[in-house]
């Protein structure tokens, strides 16, 4: 078994070294760190700042986002919930955590920036989902993601790159990823309660197929109750913990800072683990340019395809700039030895717990099981989606199936091996599919941005008409692909919709 695992950790170094960096032993030598900042930027100034300029119309839109077209369907908000319940989980609470372990403060930075960057790619990939989704196997639902506008919009002679994203969507969403959460809600319950991790891989194992078997309505309906909730608690936490420490915040602030430019770094290797590890947990975190949140915002019903890019913008903008910063924040102002032997979620349990007492410990395990579990059941849709895409077929279904439980166990079991050299394997297995998904999805994107941003421009003119929700008629533009029966916008009724909500 382990000479098994010591090969597979080669194979994932490799993996990682190409979409990460350290190709020949240069940090910046990577896909993602040459190509996600620049990608994001490049974003930013052709919608010119909308996630600065726009972000009071991104809350107008997200308070009317609970409008559906039909009572089958999936809302925009729901599908907020179901991004966010795949978006906020152990990234948020672990994965910042290994961030400032292994990159120092100055990863939180970083994290920051592709966070606020993250945004506008968001807008881009799920406005494409939009465009190109197409009618589900029930009437008002709707299928879409990067394999979709992939297929759709570059045509027929880019069909390789759908599928190989589809697969890494699948290897990365349906088995890594979910080995992640559930390895660190058994972890986290294990340090709080001290029950048996794989007892713990078992009952998750058990509740994600009740819940997932209900198809994406039952995942839309669980994430819109649960995600808002565990969300704004763990926010009101780490608001107690900054305000009891008030004087100390401009102190960290400064170390954040500091460390992010490599002031207090040794020399350039020590600063690219700073960037790499912000950008990656950052990216682990809010999925934004990943191709991941696309699959469910493709399946909302709205009048727009804009309507849900500012939907999941907003979603990028809860994880990272959020909670992501609670959780930074609770480990930074506490009295926790960084570099030591703690890692992960014990790290910020501990962390809490110095700050209010040991009930902090199990309030993190508490959190970190609606987190985690969220974000397993929601995983289970995007991978889904993917599966059919490529295949079509129950047997298909039932395969995956097997599989997305079998690595929940597995995720479990690493837990229960109290391994730290399995813990990194298994971070750097999620780093490796993630990076070569993200990939993947960044090319698409990139090459169909003229797509949304023409998309984009109609929704910005019908609201400078005056038009409060704008409607995309299809017909009115020449975008290749659209699937005519989804887009039948029609002509706007003079008088109708002409204030801003």
């Amino acid at each position: 078994m382990q000479g098994l695992l010591d090969v597979l950790g080669s194979l994932v170094s490799w993996g990682n070294s190409l979409t990460w960096g350290g190709l020949g032993g240069y940090w910046w030598l990577g896909i993602l760190i040459a190509a996600l900042l620049p990608a994001g930027i490049y974003f930013t100034v052709r919608t010119r700042f909308a996630q600065f300029r726009a972000f009071g119309h991104m809350l107008r839109v997200m308070a009317h986002s609970f409008h559906k077209e039909h009572s089958d369907s999936v809302s925009a908000f729901q599908a907020f919930a179901t991004s966010a319940a795949a978006r906020v989980g152990t990234g948020n609470i672990a994965g910042v955590a290994v961030a400032i372990t292994v990159g120092g403060p100055g990863a939180v930075f970083w994290m920051w920036v592709v966070g606020m960057l993250g945004m506008a790619t968001s807008l881009i990939e799920n406005t494409l989902a939009q465009v190109f989704k197409e009618q589900g196997e029930v009437h008002g639902t709707f299928r879409g993601g990067p394999a979709y506008y992939i297929d759709k919009g570059l045509g027929r002679r880019w069909k390789w790159l759908s599928i190989l994203f589809s697969v890494f969507l699948v290897i990365c969403f349906g088995f890594f990823f979910n080995a992640v959460q559930a390895n660190a809600m058994a972890e986290a319950i294990h340090a709080a309660w001290g029950i048996n991790p794989l007892v713990v891989g078992v009952l998750v194992a058990i509740l994600a197929g009740v819940i997932v078997f209900g198809g994406i309505q039952s995942i839309g309906r669980f994430a819109a109750i649960v995600v808002p909730i565990m969300a704004l608690c763990y926010i009101a936490i780490a608001l107690f913990v900054i305000f009891t420490n008030l004087p100390r915040i401009p102190e960290v602030f400064s170390l954040i800072f500091s460390s992010a430019f490599g002031v207090r770094e040794a020399g350039a290797g020590a600063f690219g683990a700073v960037v790499a590890n912000g950008i990656k947990r950052g990216l682990f975190s809010n999925e934004a340019g990943m191709g991941s949140s696309p699959n469910v915002g493709a399946a909302a019903d709205v009048k727009h395809p804009v309507v849900q890019g500012y939907v999941q913008m907003a979603s990028v903008f809860l994880d990272t700039m959020m909670i992501c910063s609670s959780t930074a924040f609770i480990i930074l102002l506490s009295n926790v030895q960084l570099g030591g032997a703690m890692e992960g979620v014990t790290l910020t349990q501990t962390a809490l717990a110095s700050e209010v007492g040991s009930w902090g410990n199990s309030f993190v395990a508490f959190a970190l099981i609606f987190f985690a579990f969220t974000s397993i059941i929601a995983n289970y849709y995007y991978a889904e989606t993917n599966i059919f895409y490529l295949w079509h077929t129950r047997f298909s279904i039932f395969c995956y199936r097997f599989l997305y439980i079998v690595f929940i166990l597995f995720g479990s079991w690493v837990a229960w091996s109290g391994s730290s050299a399995n813990f990194q394997l298994l971070w750097n297995m999620a780093d490796m599919s993630m990076g070569f998904m993200a990939s993947a999805n960044l090319l698409a994107i990139l090459l169909l941005s003229g797509v949304a941003i023409k998309v984009f421009a109609d929704y910005e003119a019908q609201l400078a008409r005056g038009i409060a929700e704008p409607v995309f008629d299809a017909s009115k533009h020449d975008i290749p692909g659209i699937e005519a029966d989804v887009w039948r916008g029609g002509p706007h009724i003079p008088g109708e919709h002409t204030q801003e909500p």
